[in-house]
């Protein structure tokens, strides 16, 4: 075969045949590593969905950002500064660099109050009733002007720039998604605008894992989510025996995927990502 091959007149057609399976051989591989998200553009990607984690207990918070790299997916993070499974808080210099490294890998960041303060509900005068779950005034009920409540808003952006470098998009989070018009108009006035999860995106990874376990979580999420869907699960939870994200995020984002699906940032701005 190889000498028959040698002595092929140089312009014969078999010889060109082999010429181009060479080339598309050679170049074939390279074409799919690169142009695999173009492909899922303009092929089967069709819907947009967008991935949140707010920060917990940060318990799954590596795994998470080990399953978004290997899946090539970028996602929102909404961050408070909570207790962790290590005993310290998610926005201390313990948590640097993994706060860095998200921000290199280009995930996207709000703020979910720096002491997680819940919504109880409104207050006299335009105020607000919080009660924060950590803090100086953790487990209070204390009333809020829009000033102060625009301080727990913005510290978090203050510190992720300590952190990081760079701020956090002008987006927020009400923790347990407790709000009240006032509330939300309270973040507006200070120029982060409120974002919470629709239906189908809560994940679920803070119920009760003999109710609801991942096998249910990660079937129910691969059915119902939709187009334009926001999702919302934890970078660790205290309240699941069995950790959500070890068993369910990268399936979840293969089934998304296969239902053409691509991910993108919040804000809703800008065109999705394809992947």
């Amino acid at each position: 075969m190889a000498s028959s091959f040698i002595h092929e007149p140089h312009g014969s057609r078999l010889h060109m045949i082999r010429r181009h399976i060479a080339f598309l051989i050679a170049t074939g591989i390279l074409f799919i590593s690169w142009s695999s998200s173009a492909l899922s553009q303009n092929g089967g990607c069709s819907k947009t969905v967008y991935l949140t984690f707010d920060t917990g207990n940060m318990s799954v918070a590596q795994t998470v950002a080990d399953i978004l790299n290997r899946q090539k997916v970028r996602a929102t993070f909404f961050l408070a500064n909570e207790k962790t499974f290590r005993g310290d808080y998610a926005l201390d210099d313990s948590w640097k660099t993994y706060w860095q490294e998200r921000v290199r890998e280009g995930h996207h960041f709000g703020s979910h109050t720096f002491d997680h303060d819940y919504f109880v509900k409104n207050g006299p005068s335009n105020q607000v009733f919080i009660k924060p779950q950590f803090g100086p005034k953790a487990g209070m009920t204390v009333l809020e002007n829009e000033a102060t409540f625009c301080r727990q808003i913005r510290k978090v952006d203050e510190r992720f720039i300590q952190l990081t470098g760079q701020p956090i998009q002008k987006i927020w989070r009400a923790p347990g998604g407790k709000t009240s018009p006032r509330l939300i108009n309270m973040g507006n006035e200070c120029g982060y605008h409120h974002t919470s999860w629709t239906s189908a995106g809560f994940l679920g990874d803070e119920l009760n894992s003999k109710t609801y376990p991942n096998a249910l979580l990660l079937e129910k999420a691969s059915r119902e989510i939709q187009d334009g869907d926001i999702t919302m699960a934890h970078l660790g939870i205290w309240s699941r025996k069995d950790p959500w994200a070890p068993e369910v995020l990268e399936p979840l984002i293969v089934n998304l995927k296969s239902r053409g699906f691509c991910f993108a940032t919040l804000p809703k701005t800008g065109t999705p990502e394809a992947h």
